[in-house]
């Protein structure tokens, strides 16, 4: 699967303008230049995984969310990751998943 920095870039925009900064202000925080921070959001330039952490840091959102769209705070996290799980799947697979997902879920601890 290939990284797409067009996608990473914005949601990276858009958590920044979540948290209600300025890509001059991140800039700042990041001690970076804003023309960097502007070609990161457009998917001009790559982002590293230190530099994307740092960002998240500054962000208040995870590395989870900007690289797949999903955030392990999100109430929905786990059904969706595990309908795009499915969707991967073939029928049969899809039925083996749910009758071992049904008696893990009717098991009484």
């Amino acid at each position: 699967m290939a990284v797409d920095y067009h996608i990473i870039g914005s949601r990276l925009k858009q958590a920044r303008l979540k948290a209600g900064l300025t890509q001059q202000e991140l800039a700042e925080k990041a001690n970076l230049s804003v023309a960097f921070i502007s070609r990161i959001e457009r998917g001009n330039s790559h982002i590293n995984l230190k530099r994307l952490s740092e960002f998240c840091s500054i962000l208040n959102t995870s590395e989870g969310y900007i690289l797949n769209g999903v955030s392990d705070k999100d109430e929905k996290y786990l059904y969706d990751e595990f309908n795009n799980l499915l969707k991967k799947c073939s029928p049969e697979k899809q039925k083996l998943i749910y009758k071992l997902s049904k008696v893990i879920a009717e098991n009484e601890d």
